[in-house]
């Protein structure tokens, strides 16, 4: 059979992953936060983008009739087919919007009581070095020893620990080693306790020092015998020291009391906090939705170069041709933003639908629950849903819960039910919580409780709920005093 070369014409339908599209889909998975910063550099980038001064507000029933509309346009892939950018549609789209197309997202004005908080305003943080140069300052010191500890400070780690060796900051500062050492022998006399050591034995032994217990029991633990504390050996402790089983007991227990970490309370970590995205309330027997669309703008077209375009104004070709790209822009963002916010808006409904026991009733009412039930509930992709539950919060009567915490696999029952993993997983919880410290349960003791709550499960499934909650095993958990 010879081999050729032939050309052939078919036709196929494919999805055309335009730059636009591309940006919607974009921004369901995006933060609050996230898309204000987005829409923030969006006007400064297009001058034609920019913010309304009237403050519109959306309200409840607005979003209902809009989450109703049958011919509504979803943000999935498939779903945006019939948003154009050609040339052809400009007029219709100017026209459509000049006639009062508009997406508000309401803007907000704050009195006294809504003001942000102190600890939001603050420029900086002080952290653990600040506070030790502080004391530094505040204590009589020789040159050399002064530019020995400063060096010290800046070597000494978020967690309290110095991570250089007196060697090290001696040549860092043109000092002797014996400078230096006693340089660090002063810090490790400041604040707070156990500062400046360079190994935990260190750092607990300077904390009993300060606390005047130097030459205890608890001392002689710390020197010689921290592994074994370490392995619960007690009376080979006691043994080796020539006291009684109690007195390692409360020895040991003085010792769970020291900070391991004395640096951690100065911590520079930023407090990030979380702001709900959706709002359940209860009213009456129902349950009421509302988007929380603070701190987003009142998009608009400037109505500067709206007019020009509509009265048809005299420009050049490349300032027209830039103000036909902007505009397309602007109003695909603005779109964009408006088919977001309904999309978030009907998937939670339909969560809200789906998990009202949960919204009675608490955590143990929990559904199994996965993408496919509110894809087909709302008639979109599931991934147009694992899109919009991605860093989404939502306030409800049981407390702020991200969107994805509601979608749970499912656990048999004895009675032929399901049960969310979640649940399960809180009653685990609840069951260590109330052992006995001196005797915990096994994995497997865990198993047998939760089968006499009707939940049929695994001891190794136990012991994989038991990890993603960071819970120790029983020999971990056992407490001897």
């Amino acid at each position: 059979m010879a081999i050729e070369m032939r050309q052939q014409m078919k036709m196929t339908q494919q999805l055309v992953m335009t730059p636009q599209l591309q940006q919607a889909i974009k921004l369901l998975q995006l933060s609050r936060l996230e898309l204000q910063d987005l829409v923030r550099q969006e006007m400064e980038e297009n001058p034609l983008l920019e913010e309304s001064q009237e403050a519109e507000e959306v309200k409840e029933q607005d979003l209902v009739e809009l989450s109703e509309k049958e011919d509504a346009p979803a943000p999935a892939e498939q779903d945006f087919r019939e948003v154009t950018t050609g040339e052809e549609t400009r007029e219709s789209d100017w026209d459509s919007y000049l006639e009062g197309y508009n997406y508000s997202s309401g803007e907000q004005y704050y009195d006294d009581e809504d003001r942000p908080s102190y600890e939001n305003i603050l420029t900086r943080k002080g952290t653990l070095a600040d506070h030790l140069m502080w004391q530094l300052n505040m204590t009589k010191l020789s040159d050399e020893e002064a530019r020995a500890s400063a060096e010290i400070i800046g070597n000494i780690d978020e967690d309290g620990y110095l991570r250089a060796t007196v060697e090290e900051v001696a040549l860092a500062c043109s000092v002797s080693e014996s400078v230096a050492e006693s340089a660090l022998k002063k810090i490790q006399e400041f604040d707070p306790m156990g500062v400046g050591a360079r190994s935990l034995r260190e750092c607990l032994l300077i904390q009993v020092e300060q606390l005047g217990m130097a030459g205890s029991v608890v001392d002689g633990i710390l020197r010689n015998h921290l592994h074994d504390l370490e392995t619960r050996k007690y009376k080979q402790i006691a043994k080796s020291l020539g006291v009684d089983v109690d007195s390692i007991l409360m020895a040991a227990k003085i010792i769970a009391g020291l900070d391991p970490k004395p640096g951690r309370v100065y911590g520079s970590e930023d407090v990030h906090y979380i702001s709900a995205d959706i709002f359940v309330y209860k009213i009456a027997d129902d349950y009421v939705v509302v988007l929380n669309d603070e701190g987003l703008p009142n998009l608009r077209i400037s109505p500067f170069y709206a007019g020009e375009i509509k009265n048809g104004a005299a420009v050049d070709a490349k300032a027209e041709e830039y103000i036909n790209e902007k505009s397309r822009s602007a109003m695909w963002l603005i779109k964009s933003i408006h088919q977001r916010q309904r999309t978030i808006y009907k998937v939670a409904k339909s969560i809200v639908k789906f998990q009202r026991e949960f919204l009675d009733r608490g955590i143990e009412h929990l559904r199994p629950l996965v993408l496919r039930d509110v894809a087909e509930d709302i008639g979109m992709h599931e991934s147009t849903i694992s899109r919009v539950t991605t860093n989404k919060y939502m306030q409800t009567p049981q407390g702020l819960f991200e969107m994805k915490y509601f979608f749970n696999s499912g656990i048999s029952t004895t009675e032929g039910d399901f049960i969310a993993s979640e649940s399960v997983k809180n009653k685990i919880k609840e069951i260590v919580d109330s052992e006995d410290p001196r005797k915990p349960y096994s994995d497997q003791r865990i198993a047998e409780l939760l089968s006499a709550h009707t939940i049929n499960i695994a001891r190794r499934t136990v012991t994989k709920y038991r990890e993603m909650l960071k819970i120790g095993s029983s020999s971990e958990r056992k407490r001897h005093f």
